[in-house]
């Protein structure tokens, strides 16, 4: 079979693809004439209102399909692979590769290094551009596929080099000024590495992207992640609070300089870097809209609004008579990193102060797994909240944050699934995807938020 042609998997019935009969098993060989080699091209050319679509039948029979329909309307085909092709993996050996520092004895997808511009726009993944060609290029331009986010690190070319361990790591940063030229949205992100990007190599970083500005609308600084895994690796350290108050001092600058000229923050230190320097969370307004929530990014603050949004709605409801607070009785327990603890626990206890009848632990996990030096939640594995929480008080349910878990799958990082941790707590759970309304709704038993 040409690596062009697509076995579709799956026929939604009733869709315009049943009714045309094509069917699972057939192949989908071109749209009006055109090659389809993933699912950008597929989704680019359904979009017309009048297509024909050529279909190899399973008996070898060729099929060209005249349609009409809705643009926005799907065929109602399905093709097993997220992007009908094989996915790109690295070419680097990057010096900061969180997967290079993992242990043994994982699900093999975990050590997979993905760098696929495709997954950039349909999963918001990062790629560093060095695997990107021309071609690559031109369809982001001409599909105009945004936000694209990069993996940049740095902007000085021989470093980026060294960093990425790729002689090609440097010229890949041009690209960027493709994209900006085509006004492509771009997101970028700097791995912060103590004495090796930071200091006057983050603000010649900083500096060269606020060009691209406000195409590029942000750029984060997450400190690197260091496991316990880390032998025969490039020697890294730890950021600590020197390095982070430092690096919130040129982040600032830079967000004057943005505010001032397009009216965004643009540069934006995660919420790691802010409790190692032991200030305060920004407020949402120095956000920007979150576009980096998955980098750490706001989160904190997320939460917290989250938090003081459930505590007014559930004072309102009080003050006008529709809870009974004494008739609220729950006992609760959540589970969270060490790093987000504290503004947890001060979130959670203001809203549980207003029920006298309801209790609550929040338990910070110790990352005994990778190492005492992650402290994100999002990297909290099921093994060791098993083994930390295993004859403490849990109460009723024990909620469970939502970034622990695989992707659309009740699983956490180690293998170790939900119910295996319930059997093992002997406690209910719930996986926390909205904290305030997750949390209120347990507690006054009813869906007031709704």
């Amino acid at each position: 079979m040409n690596k062009h042609e697509h076995i579709i998997t799956f026929v939604e019935e009733g869709s315009i693809a049943a009714q045309m009969g094509v069917e699972a098993g057939d192949a989908l060989l071109s749209i009006d004439d055109n090659v389809i080699e993933d699912i950008l091209d597929y989704r680019f050319y359904v979009q017309s209102s009048e297509l024909t679509v050529s279909i190899r039948k399973t008996d070898g029979e060729i099929w060209d399909l005249e349609i009409e329909k809705d643009e926005e309307e799907d065929l109602g085909i399905d093709f097993g692979e997220g992007i009908m092709d094989e996915y790109r993996s690295c070419r680097n050996k990057c010096i900061f590769c969180f997967i290079d520092q993992m242990p043994a004895g994982m699900r093999p997808t975990l050590y997979f290094k993905d760098d696929d511009s495709r997954l950039s726009f349909l999963q918001g993944n990062y790629v560093t551009l060095t695997n990107m060609d021309d071609h690559d290029i031109d369809r982001i331009i001409r599909y105009r596929l945004s936000p694209i986010n990069i993996s940049v690190q740095t902007t000085n070319p021989e470093l980026r080099c060294m960093m990425l361990n790729n002689r090609f790591a440097g010229q890949a940063l041009s690209k960027i000024g493709r994209l900006y030229e085509a006004g492509i949205t771009m997101n970028a992100q700097i791995v912060l590495c103590k004495g090796v990007n930071d200091g006057d190599e983050l603000k010649r970083s900083l500096n060269d992207l606020l060009q691209y500005a406000p195409v590029m609308q942000s750029v984060s600084v997450v400190p690197v992640g260091l496991t316990k895994y880390r032998e025969g690796l490039y020697p890294l350290e730890a950021i600590v609070k020197e390095d982070a108050l430092e690096v919130l001092a040129v982040t600032e600058d830079i967000q004057k300089r943005a505010m001032k000229d397009h009216g965004i923050h643009f540069a934006h230190a995660s919420d790691e870097i802010y409790i190692l320097a032991e200030r305060p969370i920004p407020p949402a307004d120095e956000y920007d809209d979150y576009p980096q929530l998955e980098n750490g990014v706001g989160m904190l603050r997320l939460m917290m609004d989250d938090y003081d949004s459930a505590y007014e709605r559930a004072v309102a409801y009080i003050n006008e008579g529709k809870i009974d607070v004494n008739a609220c009785s729950a006992s609760f327990s959540i589970v969270t990193g060490s790093l987000a603890r504290p503004y947890v626990d001060r979130a959670v206890g203001k809203i549980c102060a207003l029920f006298p009848n309801v209790s609550y632990n929040v338990y910070a996990v110790r990352n005994d797994f990778f190492g005492e030096k992650i402290t994100v939640t999002g990297l909290v594995t099921g093994g060791d909240i098993i083994a930390q929480l295993k004859g403490k008080e849990l109460g009723d349910c024990l909620f469970i944050p939502s970034q622990m878990m695989k992707r659309d799958e009740d699983i956490f990082l180690d293998n170790i699934k939900v119910s295996d941790l319930e059997g093992a707590l002997q406690v209910n759970t719930h996986i926390v995807k909205s904290n305030r309304l997750d949390l209120i709704d347990f507690i006054l038993k009813e869906k007031l938020y709704e």
